[in-house]
Parts: C-alpha cells; structure tokens; sequence
C-alpha cells in the first residue's frame, strides 16, 4: 500500500521555524517530483514548493520569497519542507504530494497524496 505521511507541524509564534518531513513507503519515489501544498479552511489548495527528481531544480510559490527551502532525501524516500520565518498568513494544512513527472506546479498532476499536518502561526 503506497502512503505518504506527513508529520513536523505545529503551534509556532511568528518568526519561528518548523521543517516538515514526508515518508514514503509502498515503492520508491526517487523518479518522481515531489511537492507541497497548502490549505487554509474555506480557501483552494495553494502550491508551496516542488522539487525533481533528481533533487537538483526547485520551484517554488510566489508567497514564499526565500523563507522555505524543499529537500530531499531519496535514501530515506522523505521529502522535507523546511519553513523559517513564518507568519500568521502561512497557517493552513500541509500536505505532500507525488508526481510521476513534470514540475510540480499543477495540482492536478499529483497521483498521491498524504493526509496532511497542521501548521498554525500565532501572532
């Protein structure tokens, strides 16, 4: 059974920091992209960050301006979202996705996801 699991968020005070991890299991995702989106209650699902395969190229939505870095581990089949300097417009629900090809950006070329974890940011 293919499941990406998402885990790392939280509470955090504006400013602060959180890294966000996804594991995979069920087979490997070293030849796809990885991504994150975002969803706050009563809004779209948001594109945060995506990286290829080869771990090499990112991308990167326009609201993060240099506060996220995404990473990945292929050994580990974890894909990671490190978050710095967090504002109280960033809470939402963050979920992991996986593609088996492409940049990333379209939500729709996500053929898995996981179940999303919880980042709030206080002001």
């Amino acid at each position: 059974q293919v499941q990406l699991v998402e885990s790392g968020g939280g509470l955090v005070q504006a400013g602060g920091s959180l890294r966000l991890s996804c594991a995979a299991s069920g087979r490997s995702f070293s030849s796809y992209t990885m991504g994150w989106f975002r969803q706050a209650p009563g809004k779209e699902r948001e594109f945060v960050a995506s990286i290829t395969w080869t771990g090499i190229i990112s991308y990167y939505g326009d609201f993060v301006k240099g506060r996220f870095t995404i990473s990945r581990d292929k050994a580990k089949n974890t894909v990671y979202l490190q978050m710095n300097n967090l504002k109280p417009e960033d809470t939402a629900s963050y979920y992991c996705g996986a593609a088996s090809s492409g940049s990333g950006l379209r939500l729709g070329s996500y053929e898995y996801w996981g179940q999303g974890t919880q980042v709030t940011v206080s002001s």
